[in-house]
């Protein structure tokens, strides 16, 4: 669509809802050619909303408790509470997409009773498919929340998608891959123009940024490519939102001052434009 006919298209407000964090982490663990010895950034974990006076929607429901004991993360809320917590009842979401399927943005799917899942096809295939004999590719997954989401399919509550698709005037997938086979990034029409909620297709500013892998990753070429396509899509750098980087929430303002440390809007430029 053009700017002309965006320009009659409501724009979505835009959240970010932090929910866990990972410490101790070394530089080598968030870049392929990082030195082993350097200290690295935190991750944090976040979900996503998008919404507008005729559409709800939410990115990834984050992990469960049970994820986080077994892989020492620390939980700092349920996903569906920091839902809950914008005045969004987590029974009442119908639509949810989730980039991909790791442990920590397809955990907690029960949290969402109602909700129609929005998947790649080739995801779902690489999640239960002969790459998951594999140690290295099938660790970041938890069998449960696959299982789980196979119930869904046969409940009628998934959605498949091929490629780029359109959920709304404003709001579409597109297949990346690279972290996983089927990632898709979220890109969302806002008052400040075209926002690309990334997930996993940059886990951090700084990958996309210096053109630095995250080692956690399927195919390194279509990663690559995955940074070209997320420039491509946002109308700037500072419209691209990385998937775990705490600057997210020193960068943006919180919702209200009751959730400062807990959601932020993404929907309004970043206090520091350009910010390293």
């Amino acid at each position: 669509m053009t700017a002309q006919d965006m320009a009659a298209v409501e724009p979505f407000e835009l959240f970010a809802i932090r929910y866990g964090v990972h410490t101790g982490r070394r530089a080598s663990d968030n870049f392929i050619n990082a030195d082993i010895h350097d200290d690295g950034e935190n991750l944090e974990y976040f979900v996503w909303v998008a919404r507008r006076s005729d559409r709800l929607v939410v990115v990834d429901t984050g992990f469960n408790p049970k994820s986080a004991a077994e892989r020492g993360r620390t939980l700092l809320r349920r996903p569906a509470e920091g839902v809950r917590a914008l005045g969004i009842m987590p029974e009442d979401v119908d639509q949810i997409v989730l980039t991909h399927l790791h442990y920590d943005h397809a955990g907690s799917l029960g949290d969402f009773p109602r909700a129609c899942f929005h998947v790649q096809d080739t995801e779902m295939a690489y999640a239960t498919g002969r790459c998951m004999c594999h140690g290295f590719l099938r660790h970041p997954y938890d069998v449960e929340d696959i299982v789980g989401l196979v119930r869904h399919v046969y409940g009628g509550k998934v959605a498949f998608h091929d490629g780029v698709s359109e959920l709304a005037a404003g709001l579409t997938l597109h297949r990346v891959g690279g972290h996983t086979d089927g990632l898709q990034v979220v890109r969302v029409w806002t008052r400040r123009g075209w926002v690309v909620v990334a997930s996993d297709a940059t886990h951090l500013y700084e990958n996309f940024r210096r053109t630095s892998p995250f080692p956690a990753v399927y195919n390194v070429g279509d990663m690559m490519e995955g940074f070209c396509t997320i420039r491509r899509l946002a109308d700037s750098e500072d419209h691209i939102i990385p998937g775990h980087d705490p600057l997210v929430m020193q960068l943006y303002p919180p919702m209200t001052r009751e959730l400062d440390g807990i959601a932020v809007r993404l929907d309004v430029p970043p206090r520091q434009v350009g910010a390293r």
